[in-house]
């Protein structure tokens, strides 16, 4: 039998045992470059052991329902994830026991999942599917997944 998991907005507080929620809510904390530029200053902790680095990641789109059958997790370092378009995204992430929750982006929001939390791959609902990716680049295995025996299906409340 599969399991619903309902999707529900990403906000910070109900976010935060996973990781940061990266947004320009607010003020800026500093205007910048003639006063033609806000600074929303240090929105997430990259922690990791080794170097970090910054990647691109093209991702396939996905459709609803969403069959989730893998989560994964990095143990040595934490992964941010940022679109390069307005276009909101799936994020999955489970609890140490494995339970699952969905949350969608708002549109031009990042997320910053805290080393060793369990996530989901990528996921795109719309438009192009690119990301920078900030992440640890290094020596060891920072990759651990988990495959689910019977797969959940995330939807949005009907």
């Amino acid at each position: 039998m599969t399991h619903d998991i309902r999707i529900t907005p990403l906000t910070a507080q109900a976010f935060a045992p996973f990781g940061d929620v990266l947004n320009c809510d607010g003020d800026p904390d500093k205007i910048i470059n003639a006063g033609l530029c806000g600074r929303f200053h240090d929105r997430a902790q990259v922690d990791c052991d080794g170097r970090v680095g910054i990647s691109l990641f093209r991702s396939e789109l996905r459709q609803l329902p969403y069959k989730l059958d893998l989560v994964e997790r990095h143990p040595l370092g934490s992964q941010a994830f940022i679109p390069m378009s307005m276009d909101p995204f799936l994020v999955i992430v489970a609890d140490a026991d494995l339970q699952p929750k969905a949350f969608i982006t708002a549109p031009g929001e990042g997320i910053n999942f805290h080393r060793g939390v369990w996530h989901g791959v990528l996921t795109p609902l719309t438009g192009p599917g690119l990301f920078a990716v900030i992440d640890r680049i290094g020596e060891g295995d920072n990759l651990e997944e988990h495959h689910f025996t019977t797969p959940c299906r995330v939807i949005f409340d009907e």
